[in-house]
């Protein structure tokens, strides 16, 4: 891992403000190892510049607490919502992910422009991933 750790993944504001646990079990810590091998450090170094992780791994209480969807993918240890800097910037970063993913350089499960690129969330699952892009 040359960019991210899977440290980094689990932490959050949220939850050392509510003192919830956001340990991943091992399950989930192998598949964050994958999303940054896989996705997170191949995107970084395309992109050449610094990432911010601003949600990666979320226990089902710190999921519940921030308002995360019942089958958030970020339980699993499968995503990650990802900044770059202002929404203009996010846009360029969105569609970088996009020709790499076309270039067969990675290969995603879904990459969702979240709030007008407030940031970028995207997944990764081992098998088959369903290649989604998505606005929302």
């Amino acid at each position: 891992m040359k960019y991210f750790t899977v440290e980094e993944l689990c932490r959050s504001a949220t939850a050392a403000a509510r003192r919830i646990d956001n340990r991943p079990p091992n399950e989930a810590a192998d598949r964050l190892q994958t999303l940054i091998e896989e996705l997170l450090d191949p995107i970084r170094a395309a992109w050449g510049a610094p990432v911010t992780v601003n949600s990666g791994y979320r226990s089902p209480e710190l999921n519940a607490a921030v308002g995360g969807v019942a089958t958030s993918q970020h339980m699993r240890g499968e995503a990650a919502d990802l900044s770059v800097g202002a929404p203009a910037a996010n846009e360029r970063f969105f569609r970088r992910i996009e020709e790499l993913q076309r270039a067969g350089t990675i290969e995603f499960d879904q990459l969702i422009d979240e709030a007008r690129y407030r940031w970028v969330h995207i997944s990764y699952r081992r098998g088959a991933n369903r290649r989604q892009v998505l606005h929302l």
